[in-house]
């Protein structure tokens, strides 16, 4: 980045500009990034009925992703390509058909390579449905290609 130092908060949003076009998983889900800065991402997507398992309830895996999505962000957001090495989640209640799912997620620690991101999945009436850790593993400087790219 040229010049004297620069604004966290933009460099969160650039790195939402450039990752957001290539996310197709997250765009087919309806998955929005409602909010985004250094370590922190906020993302939500409403539950459409080909989300239900065979019992009629948000299938865990979506739940999941969508925790995913706020976690990538996050540990995105600081302007350096970084990846998932590890998750948990907690499914903690039910998520119903048309229910708004909203993912919080904060980091926790970032140190050398390698961060600690946390995740809050809750519905529209704030009932926590998971809880969500996520590690994360830097791979690529700010402006770098991926690792494995080219």
């Amino acid at each position: 980045m040229d010049g004297p130092a620069t604004d966290p908060r933009t460099d969160a949003e650039r790195v939402l500009q450039a990752l957001w076009p290539q996310d197709a998983a997250s765009r087919m889900l309806g998955i929005a990034i409602e909010a985004i800065g250094p370590g922190h991402a906020v993302a939500q997507m409403t539950v459409r009925d080909d989300m239900l398992n065979g019992h009629g309830i948000c299938h865990g895996g979506i739940t999941a992703t969508l925790a995913d999505t706020a976690f990538a962000y996050a540990c995105n957001a600081r302007g350096v390509s970084a990846v998932a090495s590890g998750f948990s989640i907690e499914l903690l209640a039910p998520a119903r058909l048309g229910d708004l799912l909203t993912a919080t997620c904060t980091e926790q620690h970032r140190g050398g390579r390698s961060g600690v991101y946390d995740v809050e999945v809750v519905d529209q009436c704030g009932e926590r449905v998971a809880i969500f850790r996520g590690r994360s593993v830097a791979v690529a400087r700010p402006g770098a290609p991926p690792a494995g790219a080219g």
